[in-house]
């Protein structure tokens, strides 16, 4: 097995009063390096949560993480610059990920000036980038605003990918999208992972999408795996009540 991450008995919970809320429950899984893996569920089975214990944003009650062969627990700000070397994100609402007073293209050079790049370099990268990613060299100057949703969320794979994660993680990164312009960004995430040989964590709620991109699907239900296999397997004979209720929601 050639792994990118391991996860191993993650747990996160939460208090609300005098109440706990188990949000991810023990789970494990591995994602192998140039495989996309799905991890699908209903609002609130803790897929997001999964996204941001993995990136160092929320820290872990329990488990481990073990990313290109490096363990972390939870990560101090060293390692998370760390982290962010490897992974990237793709958000749900890509206008709320872009700071609305900064161009499209200052927000694509930022994460490479800090890579080391000169400005010079970072500007013609995020050219190159935005041109991959369907966007003209014009997008570099435009703000967040002045761009359609698909055009945002074009801008914002580009930032990731520019540069260059061993994991892409989309966390419901075209759900916001309508179902032209979600087919566009498919498509896109498949041939990046072609072209560049990344890795993808997509999370979403939509089985019938993950069917078009994905080699393996993890179920999530309240906070535990539920199910895997193969897309085709998990739609075509799904052995969870949960999964065959997500199915009949879908498609």
């Amino acid at each position: 097995m050639n792994s990118i991450l391991a996860v191993s008995q993650l747990k996160k919970t939460y208090t609300k009063g005098k109440s706990t809320i188990c949000a991810v429950d023990e789970i494990s899984f591995h994602v192998e390096k140039g495989e996309c893996l799905a991890l699908v569920g209903e609002s609130g089975s803790g897929k997001s949560t999964v996204a941001k214990l993995i990136t160092g944003l929320e820290s872990l009650d329990g488990g481990e993480i073990v990313l290109d062969g490096k363990t972390l627990k939870n990560p101090g700000r060293k390692e998370r610059r760390w982290v962010y070397q490897l992974v990237q994100m793709v958000f749900q609402m890509p206008v709320d990920s872009f700071n609305p007073r900064i161009r499209l293209g200052e927000s694509v050079m930022e994460g490479l000036i800090n890579q080391g790049m000169s400005r010079r370099e970072a500007k013609n990268t995020a050219i190159e980038y935005l041109e991959v990613c369907g966007l003209g060299p014009e997008f570099i100057s435009r703000y967040p605003s002045e761009v359609s949703g698909g055009e945002c969320q074009r801008a914002s794979i580009a930032r990731a990918v520019a540069r260059k994660p061993q994991l892409l993680i989309c966390d419901e990164a075209t759900s916001a999208l309508d179902v032209t312009v979600q087919a566009q960004i498919v498509a896109l995430l498949k041939q990046l992972r072609k072209d560049q040989g990344m890795s993808q964590l997509m999370i979403c709620h939509d089985l019938a999408l993950v069917q078009q991109c994905c080699d393996r699907v993890l179920v999530m239900h309240q906070g535990r795996v539920v199910e895997t296999g193969t897309p085709d397997e998990v739609i075509a004979s799904p052995r969870e009540a949960y999964t065959k209720k997500l199915i009949d929601s879908i498609l």
